[in-house]
């Protein structure tokens, strides 16, 4: 089940000249951040003035009902690089770093938040990661430290779901849904379709990057307080982070989660009517037929999604 948002539909922003292509592409939803969007994009400007690099600051206003759209329209002549984006409608993180990264136009896109959560003042070390080594398609930066409301349920559950994502996929992920991230362009592009509205679009991204053999890195950075009020909710969120990761693998790996089930389910089906022979031999239980039975289902059912993977893969 998707996360329910609506889709808004984003009006074209307008470009800058051809003649100033960026090699970096920054997308920043904001919704409600009215009291640290101008500091936020004064730090990443300066820090991305400071390194050099050819960059755009796509600025995403998800239908704020504070005065962040505003200020956006009246400090932006401020800031040459940075394109505003006006959503009619809450259409939520996930579709506005969508969008943002469909219209960006430089090689890197670089996803961060507008809360001063993230130390944005080091997006120029995660470019220059990817610059560095062209096997890399990813860069993420790897909280040290959770500082996010509810943290005594967050802990916990945001690594119960790291370690589900890290059995599926086989591979050691030390921050699952950081939202400080930068990566190629034209490697997302086929996962970006993929995106839920949610925040967990952060952990879609990861997975679709993992699960098709991309290389994916990562930066240890700290993580402050957020500024203002979270819109993190922690059982909704939780949940649809769980839902995600098991479609995602669904999606690109149906033999990792369906096989498993499917095999413990025969083996046990089939060892209960060895059972039942030796034991009983005049009938067979009915809970040996429906283990078996059922076995066999998921079976098949894994066989057919492996299929269809691999038909829409070629």
């Amino acid at each position: 089940m998707s996360d329910p948002a609506p889709e808004p539909a984003a009006p074209a922003a307008p470009a800058p000249p051809a003649a100033e292509q960026p090699h970096v592409s920054v997308v920043l939803p904001c919704y409600n951040e009215r009291d640290h969007v101008v500091a936020e994009i004064e730090r990443i400007t300066a820090a991305l003035d400071a390194s050099g690099h050819a960059y755009e600051l796509i600025a995403i206003d998800d239908a704020s009902t504070d005065d962040t759209l505003r200020l956006l329209r009246e400090n932006a002549p401020r800031f040459p690089a940075v394109r505003v984006v006006e959503f009619p409608r809450n259409g939520g993180a996930g579709t506005a770093r969508r969008i943002g990264s469909q219209m960006a136009r430089g090689d890197i896109v670089v996803w961060t938040d507008a809360d001063m959560t993230y130390p944005n003042e080091r997006i120029p070390e995660l470019v220059d990661l990817l610059d560095k080594d062209e096997l890399v398609d990813q860069v993420v930066g790897a909280r040290l430290r959770e500082e996010g409301s509810h943290r005594l349920l967050r802990i916990p559950a945001k690594w119960v779901i790291r370690k589900i994502a890290e059995r599926l996929t086989n591979t050691r992920i030390p921050d699952l849904n950081s939202g400080l991230r930068a990566f190629r362009r034209e490697a997302a592009r086929p996962y970006l379709r993929l995106l839920p509205p949610g925040f967990s679009c952060v952990t879609t991204l990861t997975l679709a990057f993992l699960s098709n053999q991309k290389v994916v890195t990562y930066l240890p950075i700290e993580y402050a307080k957020r500024s203002g009020t979270s819109k993190f909710r922690f059982f909704t969120d939780a949940y649809r982070y769980i839902l995600q990761v098991l479609r995602m693998v669904m999606y690109f790996n149906p033999l990792k989660l369906l096989m498993p089930p499917a095999l413990l389910l025969l083996g046990t089906g089939l060892g209960k009517g060895v059972y039942d022979v030796v034991f009983n031999p005049v009938r067979i239980a009915n809970n040996t037929i429906i283990l078996f039975v059922t076995g066999m289902i998921i079976f098949s059912m894994a066989l057919l999604a492996d299929l269809i993977v691999r038909s829409r893969a070629e």
